[in-house]
């Protein structure tokens, strides 16, 4: 094999080993996310590095830099607590498994549990930031205007954002 073959192999190779990687983190995504939208964070939480920072932007009751695995655990369970439910859409990865990005969409909603109408749902795009599959660094983008809408919605039901209401 020619010195230019070795290098085309050695490319392919490479190629197809980071297409195998990107199709292992999106599953891993989806069971993860599928887990906690049947209640469960906790295989979601797992892939967490314990000195993790989440940005959720805006002026609204959700607007914080989490820190650490246990405020993210917190604002999961708060998001599950208030009845928020959600899809993941695609899914993106770039970069080698000790410098991953990852970005992805997701859809959420929430419904009144009097009426099951639907007063929230908006559509978020979720920048990760991996070191050697933890996430490290987590910026969520949604329309955050949404976000203090279901705010009021749920003040006007009595309650605060941790208040439930139906998926």
């Amino acid at each position: 094999m020619s010195g230019r073959a070795k290098v085309a192999a050695g490319a392919v190779g490479a190629l197809a080993a980071q297409a195998a990687y990107g199709a292992a983190v999106r599953a891993l995504l989806r069971r993860n996310v599928a887990q906690l939208m049947d209640g469960d964070p906790a295989p979601l939480l797992s892939i967490y590095h314990p000195d993790v920072v989440m940005t959720f932007p805006g002026e609204h009751s959700w607007g914080a830099t989490y820190r650490g695995r246990a405020e993210v655990e917190a604002f999961l369970r708060r998001f599950l607590d208030a009845g928020l439910r959600g899809e993941l859409g695609a899914i993106w990865t770039g970069g080698p498994p000790w410098a991953t990005r990852i970005a992805l969409e997701f859809d959420d909603h929430a419904h009144d549990p009097d009426t099951g109408e639907r007063i929230y749902e908006n559509r978020a795009v979720l920048v990760l930031r991996t070191r050697f599959g933890r996430v490290v660094r987590e910026e969520v983008y949604e329309d955050t205007q949404k976000v203090a809408a279901f705010d009021q919605a749920l003040a006007a039901r009595g309650g605060d954002a941790t208040t439930a209401v139906t998926a």
